[in-house]
């Protein structure tokens, strides 16, 4: 998981300065590009990052640990659980299975019944997962294992990003922090994918920055195998690398961008060849999560009908009040990229909102917030230009995020 380091004066942006809210960095280089043991060096800023990282990190354990106390499944109980039983909720299962198992237990042949529908999640994260359990037998411990290590490599890539688009290392620090304070911060603590995915994602787009398309190319395949949305980033790069070839001649780099298909297709050749299905993946998703195809607006009516018309009981409806309220922060995202000329960063989030909401209804919305780095480099601008703002967003986020937190560790739908 590695992250591609190189700070303001190193910096090579891909885009003119625009006017608006969202400014870009110069696109005249000051320096010599950086060495790539120099770029793997922590400065003060990345370590005041990290240590921002670390307290919310424990922040996260103790909201664990007294939901642990709180909210045991038996209110009569005199025993709080294995500690890391909070943990264990959701995907996490899905990915402790694949990792354990495998995709196609020998033991069940390939298509048991009932089935889990395990195919949905591609291999990346299991595949770490394994790995790390060869060091560290618990599974669980090994999944937050992994989940520290990349939100580490993620926190650090993201406020190198930030001060190259904001120019000081304060933006930096603010983007992280909103980031972490963000409602389904929670995600990026427990084994699930966002962490790992953010720690190829971000370095990825900071090697696009500097026009490393090599770099950029090896890191968004490896976050291919991660989910789907490598897919979107590697879209995002096209767009960078169309719009910024002609000035740098770099021309013969174009075969690179096919490298993040290459996971995916392995991946799809691998199920086909186990069960005749090329998008084995896709109709599993179908299947276990209702991601068929509707037209937005049907998404839409679907999502809001679950929200507000007394069809779901009260802890599925607020959560899909939450998807239609990432779905509209998506929108007006994209929205900002596009007044502004973000042309990469705003077909990345578009692809997203496509992907997400068009399916039987929107589900995964505010964790996918977690990815859009543009969102937390908006936001960090305009609570540096007008500080009463940060004082919204902490007064409305740090609740919320309590909230879903709590949520997910006593084991109820999250999102």
């Amino acid at each position: 998981m590695p992250f591609i380091s190189h700070d303001t004066r190193d910096a090579v942006s891909s885009e003119s300065r625009a006017p608006g809210p969202i400014a870009a960095p110069s696109a005249t280089p000051s320096a010599a590009p950086a060495t790539p043991l120099r770029r793997l060096r922590l400065n003060g800023a990345d370590r005041d990052v990290l240590w921002l990282y670390l307290c919310t990190r424990l922040a996260v354990l103790l909201a664990a640990y007294c939901t642990r106390w709180l909210f045991p499944a038996d209110p009569r109980t005199h025993d709080a659980g294995p500690v890391l039983a909070v943990f264990e909720r959701w995907d996490w299962n899905h990915y402790l299975h694949i990792a354990r198992d495998g995709y196609f237990p020998a033991d069940s042949g390939a298509w048991p019944q009932p089935w889990d529908n395990r195919e949905a999640f591609f291999p990346g994260f299991p595949l770490v997962l394994r790995a790390v359990h060869t060091v560290m037998p618990d599974w669980t411990a090994a999944g937050l294992l992994i989940s520290l290590v990349a939100g580490a490599v993620a926190v650090v890539a993201l406020a190198r990003i930030a001060r190259l688009r904001l120019g000081h290392a304060e933006g930096g620090r603010r983007t992280v922090l909103l980031m972490l304070l963000s409602p389904c911060a929670v995600f990026l603590a427990v084994g699930y994918t966002e962490a790992l995915f953010l720690a190829f994602a971000l370095p990825a787009w900071l090697a696009a920055m500097r026009r490393d398309w090599p770099v950029a190319a090896l890191l968004t395949a490896c976050a291919t195998t991660v989910r789907v949305s490598g897919l979107f980033l590697a879209a995002a790069l096209a767009v960078h690398f169309v719009l910024t070839a002609r000035e740098r001649g770099d021309r013969r780099r174009l075969p690179w961008l096919a490298l993040p298909a290459l996971p995916p297709l392995v991946y799809s050749w691998y199920l086909r060849a186990r069960t005749g299905d090329w998008m084995a993946w896709k109709h599993a998703q179908e299947r276990g999560w209702y991601r068929d195809f509707h037209a937005p607006w049907e998404a839409w009516n679907t999502t809001w009908e679950a929200a507000f018309g007394h069809t779901q009981t009260t802890p599925y409806a607020v959560m899909w009040q939450a998807e239609l309220a990432g779905m509209v922060v998506g929108l007006a995202l994209v929205v900002l990229l596009v007044r502004t000329r973000r042309w990469p960063e705003a077909c990345y989030i578009a692809l997203t909102l496509w992907a997400l909401g068009t399916s039987y209804w929107y589900m995964s919305i505010p964790r996918a917030t977690l990815l859009w780095w543009p969102l937390w480099t908006a936001l960090a601008l305009w609570t540096l230009r007008r500080p009463r703002l940060m004082t919204l967003y902490l007064c409305v986020s740090v609740p919320l995020s309590v909230v879903v937190a709590v949520t997910f560790f006593s084991g109820r739908w999250a999102g």
